[in-house]
């Protein structure tokens, strides 16, 4: 996946301070780390896998609804804004996540068992996507609706009271085009199977 992400990112990012902003991620876990604690994708590489999906999900949501004809102000969204905000959406995570071992019991032997079990460590608590702005925003340039995309993409998931970010989607669509395959990717390719 690493290889299929900085393959995105080359082919699409060429704004001034991107290499830079890879050369950072490649110093951090960004491309070791799961994309949740237990939720989706909690393995090693989650979170890069994530990313990719979320930028597939983007460029086919904005694909089918090309902003410009609803909103003609927004003559900017090309595929370099789609590859920022899918790929970057969540840099917030970088250096988030570490292992603990914990203890359960084996199933078919009855026995305790210790296994690795991913906890939130957050070195930098700066909020979730203001935070994965102020991370990309130390590298490169971010357009207005690329930062509040980014920043809203978790849409009332996020701490902040609702008025906020529906303020943030009504003036941003790219926000909620992002917030969509967030959740599409989370919801639908990341989903684990489950009985029901």
């Amino acid at each position: 996946m690493k290889e299929k992400f900085i393959e995105i990112y080359n082919e699409n990012i060429k704004r001034a301070g991107a290499d830079k902003l890879l050369e950072y991620l490649q110093t951090t876990d960004f491309f070791d780390a799961p994309a949740s604690t237990r939720f989706h994708l909690s393995r090693p590489g989650g979170l890069v896998e994530h990313s990719i999906h979320v930028y597939e999900r983007l460029k086919k949501l904005y694909m089918d609804n090309p902003l410009e004809a609803q909103f003609p102000w927004m003559t900017d969204v090309e595929d370099e804004t789609i590859a920022i905000c899918g790929l970057l959406h969540d840099v917030c995570k970088t250096n988030f996540y570490t292992v603990e071992m914990r203890n359960r019991k084996n199933e078919t032997t009855g026995a305790w068992e210790k296994y690795p079990f991913y906890v939130v460590d957050d070195k930098l608590p700066y909020g979730h996507g203001e935070k994965s702005v102020y991370i990309v925003s130390a590298f490169m340039r971010l357009t207005r609706d690329e930062a509040m995309a980014i920043r809203w993409h978790m849409g009332a998931w996020d701490v902040n009271d609702n008025r906020t970010v529906g303020n943030a989607f009504e003036k941003y669509p790219l926000a909620v085009l992002t917030h969509m395959a967030d959740m599409q990717a989370t919801y639908f390719d990341e989903a684990e199977p489950h009985e029901g």
